[in-house]
């Protein structure tokens, strides 16, 4: 009875585990190598600057998040800065009384986040709805998205301005036990474990790593190729409206144009993490690190005294190496097979 139970277990194929996470793997490892760098720059090095690293990179995270599920799936939104943009307007606007300027409580501020959170979702179900009933290019749906909800957030709030209670900025620019672990760090833990691993290892993240890799043979199996990429669009708008209760937070005010800078990032964020453009391939864990990894390159170019426009250059140029690497890589594995 036990020799057969024992046979029964699943064996660990460690080889095909090493294979398919060593990219992960490596960003981490790079990300390890930057600190370990970055600590060397700045005369009395701290507690101040890894808040400020999660501070940063905190938003730029979530958009890598949103941006990656919609990638694994086959599909690309480049309305991710705007829908940052527009809960971040939003939640600043409705967080804030302009007339007595008093910010609301911790709970009603939570109670918002979760309606803008939901709202958010609905927005992209839509527009995952328009794409699979239209049958128009993602790229085209997303970018028409983009101008729609830059639109409306700045309909909402032309100029900056608003507030957040600061118990609710506290979740993002505090830190948890101790000073060395940012709460933003506890933040995005918890919403990878609990939003994104049991729909990973379950039936709705299957279909989306399935879809992603084909979606005629993923209509073969059964599987309901509209809904998954309408539920992938949905996702990844709810983690976006994530980002944008990030921006209130990390920021404490509402900016129409506060979104702009993540929609191109958080693709060079999902490609650097280790995410196929084609789709079906990669997970979160690696966009994030790729989040901070982007965040920390551009941080040591400031304190080493780098134009800007020079960072800029060196991230386009960092990216364009990787993803050739990429490229070479899957080449020589579709070789081995």
């Amino acid at each position: 009875m036990s020799t057969a139970t024992v046979a029964a277990r699943p064996r660990i194929h460690w080889g095909r585990l090493a294979r398919r996470h060593a990219w992960t793997a490596g960003v981490y490892v790079l990300l390890l190598g930057l600190i370990l760098y970055w600590r060397t720059i700045p005369a009395e090095w701290g507690t101040f600057d890894v808040q400020s690293l999660a501070i940063d990179a905190l938003p730029f995270a979530f958009a890598a998040m949103a941006q990656a599920v919609v990638i694994i799936s086959g599909g690309i939104d480049l309305s991710i800065g705007s829908m940052m943009s527009l809960v971040n307007v939003l939640s600043a606007k409705y967080m804030f009384d302009a007339t007595t300027g008093l910010a609301v409580s911790f709970r009603e501020a939570i109670v918002l986040s979760l309606v803008l959170i939901l709202g958010a979702a609905l927005a992209g179900a839509l527009t995952g709805l328009i794409i699979t009933v239209t049958k128009v290019a993602d790229i085209i749906v997303t970018l028409a998205m983009l101008f729609v909800w830059g639109g409306a957030a700045l309909a909402v709030m032309q100029i900056p301005g608003g507030g957040a209670p600061l118990e609710f900025t506290k979740l993002a620019i505090g830190y948890t036990f101790t000073p060395w672990l940012p709460s933003g760090l506890v933040i995005l833990a918890a919403v990878i474990v609990l939003a994104w691993v049991p729909i990973r290892w379950t039936r709705p993240g299957l279909a989306l790593y399935a879809i992603g890799s084909s979606r005629n043979a993923s209509f073969l199996a059964g599987i309901s190729v509209a809904r998954t990429r309408i539920g992938a669009y949905a996702l990844g708008s709810a983690l976006a409206a994530m980002g944008g209760l990030a921006l209130t937070a990390t920021s404490g005010i509402g900016d129409a144009l506060s979104g702009q800078y993540y929609t191109l990032n958080s693709v060079a964020a999902v490609v650097l993490g280790g995410v196929a453009l084609v789709g079906g391939v990669g997970g979160l864990i690696g966009p994030v690190a790729a989040a901070f990894v982007l965040t920390l390159v551009k941080s040591i170019m400031i304190l080493k005294g780098v134009d800007q426009n020079w960072a800029q250059v060196i991230q386009g140029t960092l990216i364009v190496l990787v993803v050739m690497i990429g490229g070479l890589a899957l080449r020589q594995r579709g070789k081995n097979l």
